[in-house]
């Protein structure tokens, strides 16, 4: 008898879709993309109507051969990748594949969604198959091809006019712009110093602040008091003109609404589990993509969430119905609206009509399946429930009082504000993250004691602060993703690959979970945004978007945009080929003589960086760190380690600048070749379990990766690239433990030792645990 075949993208979700269909079904997976475009020039023909050349991915080729001796045993072909437009070009290219092959004559070929793994949606998906979508596919394609011409086209020049190695693409280069643009205005921002007045108040014994917003009847702004003289003598004043009290001028109450947020959409996951989880776009993405494939909950595996790669904000009218049960039955019937709360998609360019991310059954409550679940999976599960069932939730409720006070006449105003939550609504389950601390002191209610108008309050103290004005703050991932939607660039499922390229392209680096550009990401943007201007632009990014979404609408044609794309495209790489010299763009003219031969100085990007030399260079050698201050000296001399010589000749130890930064190094080089970390190894705590002299040390390897290893290297060679834990194995008893975070299983404790296969789940934050910074 022969089987129908189902075809998915994932091997995880065979195991469970087969059980949910039963023994007439085989389910393969194709392990993402089977086909891509050539990896060479001529993949993509734009004088033949932009035909494609294609290929089998290497390490999908036994995939594919296994689902081509399947097909020979079955009448149907289902193709059931995920619901999206990867998903439906992956089901194409198997699709394709097959028909080459002349695997599908006889065969019914039929396509198949479910936005969920569970039992109840991939059967009715498999009772109720569509064809493939053509508009789909082109729409796919088109994209495809749009990222191969910029990357085969636009990376080669910028080879050969600032170095080899660096790409550029469709996507990636307005988000590095965002990045370096922002990281321009804070070097040009002027501080400016302010001051405030805040009377220190009590009322009924009660204490509270109230801040100065009227001084000599004038209404005061942000720099009304510049300077602490100023300040000084206007505290002075107002305290002589209170007297020790403050009158109530003016007190007014009044009730406001606040709604919860809509259920998660890809982007917003992104950022909220950035901001409440400190995830990475990346680690979210993988720790959605496990819950969504299936936990196994005790002899059934569930997909605990529905699709996660989504833009749209719409609940099914089933799960609606689920969540407010579940609502009257945890919370109480008054926290159920009268009628289910409908929510519109802000995104830009929303693609297809799929769900919100949510439970799958928001009746499986996240306590009931922590056990079954690693640390970060239970996070995240946890954080999905809960802004589920908050945004079917009725709105919270808050008091406002807001009081003027006189200080000694009504030409001296204080103002206090303060709010109390009167019913918590949907507060009482979940209330969204803010980016930045200013939102989240704003957003903070506090409490006032009672009051009444013409009745005096206690002034206790009237203190002057110093504030500075801050620049805008850098991007962390979370603000980078929120900007990126904003502006419609990129779909949100492409974000966390976008920040991975720019971090391997070594165009930005991470500090602090804020972004930083590199030297070289400065020089690259500088040649996109001055020769390139139109396809940086965040508007011409967004309306390319737009029309590959009308692609896929069948609203447009693709041939016809790919064409008004390439023609002044390729143009326009032509034109700067020959126009443009390697010099304008890795070399920024300064107004400063070279102190040597006289000649003009520039800024030059080399292979450590950026830095100051002479313009006649090789015939002047000049050269000083960006930055230095010795304008004028014959020669940038290296910063001497006071107190400290060199361990193997004795000479001076100096800091220098190499290719992964500054680090200390013998002034004999290269007679010596003595060299160590800037940034010395920090102590674990944890005692070498080898030698039993040393300490685990964390430290930092030249590619930027953290690795551990005994304090007495070379004598002892232990090392580890997992962060060890002052805990013996229960099993092998060896000393220590490491913490193992995978894919797979999450984070673990786990013995280190080969042979020993002792592992548990690890319940803490594996950031936090990774020894000292």
């Amino acid at each position: 008898m022969s089987k129908s075949l189902v075809i998915v993208e994932s091997p995880a979700k065979c195991k469970t879709i087969e059980k949910y269909l039963g023994k007439d079904f085989q389910v393969l997976a194709s392990y993402g993309h089977v086909r891509d475009l050539i990896p060479k020039e001529g993949a993509v023909d734009p004088e033949n109507g932009f035909a494609m050349k294609y290929q089998v991915i290497d390490r999908n080729q036994r995939h594919l051969q296994e689902i081509g001796k399947a097909i020979k045993n079955a009448d149907t072909l289902y193709l059931a990748t995920d619901p999206d437009r990867e998903g439906e070009a992956i089901s194409w290219h198997v699709f394709e594949h097959l028909k080459e092959k002349k695997l599908l004559k006889d065969k019914e070929v039929r396509r198949v969604v479910f936005h969920e793994i569970t039992k109840k949606a991939v059967t009715e998906a498999i009772a109720h198959p569509t064809e493939l979508s053509n508009n789909l596919v082109n729409a796919q394609q088109a994209r495809r091809a749009l990222d191969y011409l910029v990357g085969f086209n636009l990376s080669p020049l910028l080879w050969k006019k600032i170095r080899r190695g660096l790409s550029a693409g469709r996507v990636q280069s307005p988000a590095l712009r965002m990045i370096v643009e922002r990281e321009m205005e804070i070097e040009a921002f002027k501080t400016r110093e302010y001051w405030s007045h805040t009377a220190e108040a009590s009322a009924q014994g009660l204490p509270f602040k109230a801040k100065l917003t009227h001084f000599n009847g004038e209404k005061l702004n942000q720099f009304s008091f510049t300077n602490e003289a100023q300040a000084n003598e206007v505290r002075q004043n107002l305290l002589e003109a209170a007297d020790g009290q403050l009158i109530v001028a003016k007190l007014e109450k009044k009730q406001r609404s606040k709604n919860p947020a809509p259920p998660f959409i890809t982007s917003t996951l992104q950022q909220e589990a950035a901001r409440k989880l400190g995830f990475t776009t990346k680690r979210t993405m993988m720790v959605a993509q496990q819950l969504y494939e299936g936990i196994d909950l005790g002899g059934e595996t569930v997909g605990l969430i529905s699709y996660m790669r989504t833009d749209s904000v719409n609940l099914a009218e089933e799960a609606l119905a689920d969540i407010r049960a579940l609502i009257a039955e945890k919370y109480g019937a008054d926290d159920v609206p009268k009628e289910p709360r409908r929510f519109k998609t802000k995104s830009k360019n929303a693609q297809e009509a799929h769900e919100a991310i949510r439970p799958t059954s928001v009746q499986r409550l996240p306590e009931q399946v922590k056990d079954r679940l690693s640390a970060e999976q239970f996070k995240l599960y946890d954080l999905i429930w809960k802004r589920t069932v908050a945004c079917q939730m009725i709105h919270a409720t808050l008091n406002q009082v807001a009081v003027d006070l006189n200080c000694g006449s009504d030409k001296n105003v204080f103002r206090a504000t303060g709010s109390t939550v009167t019913n918590p609504g949907f507060m009482k389950v979940y209330l969204e993250g803010v980016d930045d601390s200013k939102e989240a002191a704003d957003d903070q209610d506090s409490l006032l004691p009672p009051m009444e108008e013409g009745r005096p309050v206690v002034l206790n103290e009237i203190a002057a602060t110093q504030h500075f004005t801050e620049p805008p703050p850098r991007y962390s991932e979370a603000s980078l993703v929120k900007a990126l939607e904003e502006h419609g660039i990129g779909r949100p499922s492409t974000y966390a690959t976008i920040i991975s390229t720019l971090q391997n392209r070594e165009y930005v680096t991470i500090d602090n979970k804020r972004f930083y550009p590199t030297d070289v990401g400065r020089i690259v943007n500088k040649f996109l945004t001055e020769h390139f201007t139109k396809y940086v632009d965040y508007s011409f990014t967004a309306n390319l978007e737009d029309d590959l979404d009308a692609v896929s609408r069948g609203e447009k044609d693709w041939i016809p945009l790919m064409n008004d794309f390439w023609r002044p495209f390729t143009q326009l790489i032509n034109e700067k080929e020959e126009s443009v010299q390697r010099k304008d763009v890795t070399q920024e003219s300064i107004d400063e003589k070279c102190p040597e031969c006289s000649s003009p100085l520039s800024i030059r990007l080399g292979r450590n960086g950026r830095f100051i030399g002479c313009t006649n260079y090789p015939t002047c050698s000049y050269t000083r760190n960006l930055g230095d201050d010795n304008a004028g000296a014959t020669s940038a001399e290296p910063e001497v380690v006071e107190g400290r010589v060199c361990p193997k000749c004795e000479s001076t130890l100096v800091i220098k600048t190499g290719k992964y930064g500054k680090f200390v190094g013998c002034s004999g080089y290269p007679k010596c070749k003595h060299i160590e970390p800037l940034e010395k190894p920090s102590d674990t705590g944890v005692e070498c379990p080898q030698c039993k002299n040393g300490a685990i040390l964390k430290r930092k390897a030249r590619s930027g990766k953290i690795f551990y290893s005994c304090s007495e290297y070379p004598k002892c060679d232990y090392a580890l690239w997992d962060a060890p834990i002052k805990e013996s194995c229960p099993d092998c008893n060896w000393p220590i433990l490491t913490l193992k975070t995978t894919k797979r299983r999450g984070t673990e404790k786990v013995c280190p030792q080969k042979e020993c296969k002792y592992a548990t789940p690890y319940e803490g934050d594996p950031d936090d645990a990774n020894g000292p910074a």
